[in-house]
């Protein structure tokens, strides 16, 4: 059983100067200064902010102005930056996907892309398989892909897991989405198992969000790490399918895609052989280059070298330039940067009257709409050993109108981090409400998963339209995700409290949160001696 460090929260939010209101507003925490950096950093002069163009010289140049100023060291050595290389790979739009007789319309009906530093990719006559979730999970108990060769093949797969189907919480985790079904799992699964294509079937409940979201995130360009093959060993044709068009192709194939859905969803599926072949050519075009994370450290006084981590994601989607859309990602993740920023100045001001004993790295990384990037990166390469960062506290997206009587908490029973975040939020008199769509895997879908990979526990902090429920439809991952002056950003100064004890408190303790439910980050984090 985890217990509470001696000191309440109540006593250390006192210390910090936190209002323990629910609806009060922290003046700590400035909104003419929350309001300035929202407002610069969803600019169209910043153009959406997408990596390597204009927009990420603008936003980490004015990240690492604003560490400086605000006292922090370079979290890289000598700089506050830290080179991520990568390449921005863009497919040639004028493509068709052709199954069997059918012919489908690129945007509409499909997106294909590859991570593959290639000039061409070629999908020729590759004959196709539904293989349900595209799922391998042995803990389980689950194969899809069990006594089946897709070498070469197309596979045909459902978004989500068993679970959703079933809404069985014994049943894979119910309703709350597991990694195993993220399409980012999905694509490296088809990979491992020799796929030359994986089409995933989008339906909007199953994946969290609208078709829409699906063309807008892979019809442009997109960014990838390169290995040293040029990631030959990825999956060649990464698709998905507008569930119409997927209605289309089993109609073709006489099949009943509903039944063999909830078949799907059965232990002892089987894979179903799909009648006709799938072919698919595009051009690519590849500009390698470096992106930037930005880090800025605020130094422990007696265990520097144990740090706490708190940190957002500067990039969102960039600009269209044919539809001349700018994807200024206001609330996704601007308010998450100013938020940092915020954090590093109070949190600053408080280690000059009380210092801290560990280390607070803030950060900012690059690419995490395109898949983590910035993040595997760092991961891979950190600048202190992961066996020494306590926690990874994550902001992606905040609530920008007024204060709440509830914080949000993503992922059930998955670390300790989860008894702070409880406290925290009693010492400011609100209640702690589960994750209102945990069928959209958001544990998954943000950089601190990708720190959960090497075995850092952490929290996402987000409030991406739960309460606001036109932000979803029309502006999430779209034009609209504008700067509004009549925000309030109460709520914001309310959230920024609540990270401001967690931070605090796992500053001071001593305490190393550990992974409470069985799963490969827990293995790892017991290999660095933390579990």
């Amino acid at each position: 059983m985890f217990a509470f460090p001696t000191k309440s929260w109540a006593a250390l939010a006192l210390t910090l100067g936190i209002s323990t209101a629910a609806t009060a507003a922290d003046p700590e925490f400035d909104k003419q200064q929350l309001r300035s950096h929202i407002k610069t950093l969803a600019s169209d002069q910043y153009g959406g902010r997408g990596p390597l163009t204009q927009g990420e010289t603008l936003s980490i140049d004015y990240i690492a102005k604003e560490f400086a100023k605000l006292g922090l060291t370079p979290g890289n050595g000598d700089s506050y930056l830290q080179p991520v290389p990568l390449a921005k790979v863009t497919a040639d739009q004028a493509m068709t996907l052709t199954l069997g007789d059918l012919t489908l319309t690129n945007g509409s009906e499909f997106t294909a892309r590859t991570q593959q530093i290639t000039p061409r990719i070629e999908l020729n006559d590759s004959p196709m398989v539904f293989v349900g979730y595209g799922i391998n999970a042995p803990e389980y108990g689950w194969n899809d892909y069990d006594g089946l060769d897709v070498k070469g093949k197309t596979v045909v797969m459902l978004v989500n897991d068993p679970g959703f189907a079933t809404q069985d919480p014994a049943h894979f985790k119910g309703n709350a989405m597991t990694y195993y079904g993220r399409w980012t799992y999905k694509y490296e699964e088809a990979a491992r198992q020799g796929a030359a294509a994986a089409l995933i079937i989008h339906q909007t409940d199953a994946a969290g969000y609208a078709w829409g979201v699906v063309e807008n995130s892979n019809t442009g360009s997109k960014y990838t790490l390169v290995d040293d093959n040029n990631n030959a060993g990825d999956l060649p044709v990464m698709g998905w399918l507008h569930q119409s068009a997927a209605q289309k192709l089993f109609t073709q194939a006489k099949l009943d895609m509903a039944a063999l859905s909830d078949a799907a969803a059965k232990p002892g599926f089987k894979a179903v052989p799909l009648p006709g072949k799938a072919s698919l050519k595009f051009d690519n075009s590849t500009h390698m280059a470096e992106s930037h994370n930005v880090l800025g450290l605020l130094p422990g006084s007696e265990t520097p070298e144990e740090v706490v981590m708190i940190h957002a994601h500067w990039d969102h989607l960039g600009t269209n330039e044919t539809e001349g859309h700018i994807y200024n990602g206001a609330i996704d993740n601007a308010t998450g940067v100013a938020g940092v920023i915020e954090l590093a100045r109070v949190l600053s001001k408080q280690n000059r009257q009380s210092p801290f004993k560990r280390s607070i790295l803030f950060s900012s990384f690059t690419a995490e709409e395109t898949g983590l990037i910035g993040a595997s990166h760092f991961a891979a390469h950190p600048t202190v050993p992961s066996s020494q960062i306590v926690a990874f506290l994550n902001i992606d997206g905040m609530n920008v109108d007024n204060a709440l009587d509830y914080i949000l908490r993503y992922g059930d029973g998955v670390s300790e981090l989860e008894g702070y975040l409880q406290e925290a939020a009693a010492s400011q008199g609100r209640k702690v409400k589960p994750d209102p769509r945990p069928q959209a895997g958001l544990l998954y879908r943000s950089d601190h998963f990708a720190m959960a990979k090497v075995g850092v526990p952490g929290l996402l902090f987000m409030s991406l339209g739960d309460n606001d429920p036109d932000y979803i439809p029309h502006r999430y991952h779209k034009p609209g995700d504008d700067y509004n002056p009549e925000w309030t950003l109460e709520g914001m100064q309310q959230d920024l409290s609540l990270m401001a004890i967690i931070a605090a408190q796992l500053a001071n303790n001593g305490d190393w949160p550990k992974w409470l439910e069985e799963s490969e980050f827990k293995k790892r984090r017991a290999q660095d001696g933390r579990q």
